[in-house]
């Protein structure tokens, strides 16, 4: 075979695959994952064991104070050390000593962030702005609810872009799945993904996110988030007792 045949042939295989070449490059650059982790069901488990408000681990960068309920602690450890998050609340109510924790009055009646099973995430070191910054929060958005409304277990709720109050530039919101409980109480069992197992999630991008990590650096501005001004329904008026493993009532998914 002569080599200007040869190189014909070369030339042609790789016309044919320049239009592939060029949509991956562009999903990359949009922060969009080809990898089938979108698409592979996450693993996970029901723990059973009793639930305790505890404070958010260093190892995932958060707001001083930030708490949760020690049962999804594992997972955030998980998630931070594959995204560049930066939590800025987490349980928001009483601790049985009556000191107040989270946000006040930030929340919807009933969130999940009553019960220490949500999170509000903003990138590490970002801020207010929807840029660069925000792809790999965008990457793990898409991670948890490939499909709007259709979160992946064992995750309740994910609020992002489309849902009001919560998007790029503003905070993504995540709950985990968990039997029903009032506000400010534990619930009887919580769904996670098992610290270990193999769950597939997209890359980090190129660039400053990989490699190690900067030393947390709260984002500029006031926190995202729905608040009473912007029509939030506040907590009921009242005291309140502490965390409690009592289970009755039920509640809505929401931030």
């Amino acid at each position: 075979m002569s080599g200007t045949t040869e190189n014909r042939r070369r030339g042609r295989r790789a016309a044919s695959r320049s239009p592939l070449l060029v949509a991956t490059a562009l999903l990359a650059w949009l922060g969009l994952a080809i990898a089938p982790a979108f698409a592979t069901p996450i693993p996970t488990r029901i723990v059973q064991a009793s639930g305790r408000i505890v404070p958010i681990p260093a190892a995932v960068p958060h707001e001083a104070g930030d708490m949760v309920d020690r049962r999804i602690v594992p997972d955030l450890r998980w998630i931070a050390a594959r995204f560049p998050i930066y939590v800025t609340d987490g349980y928001s109510g009483p601790l049985p000593d009556g000191e107040h924790v989270g946000c006040h009055d930030c929340h919807v009646r009933n969130s999940d962030h009553y019960n220490g099973l949500a999170v509000d995430i903003v990138p590490l070191g970002g801020g207010t702005t929807c840029d660069l910054s925000w792809r790999p929060i965008t990457r793990l958005a898409r991670w948890a609810e490939p499909t709007q409304n259709h979160p992946r277990p064992p995750f309740r709720w994910v609020g992002y872009d489309g849902d009001t109050g919560h998007g790029c530039g503003n905070h993504l919101h995540l709950s985990w799945e968990h039997a029903a409980a009032p506000m400010f109480q534990l619930a009887e069992w919580v769904e996670v993904f098992p610290a270990g197992a193999a769950v597939a999630a997209p890359m980090h991008p190129a660039g400053p996110h990989g490699g190690t990590r900067p030393e947390p650096t709260p984002p500029q501005g006031p926190h995202g988030g729905a608040t009473a001004e912007s029509g939030a329904e506040a907590p009921p008026a009242g005291p309140v007792g502490g965390i409690s493993t009592v289970q009755s009532g039920g509640i809505g998914a929401g931030d």
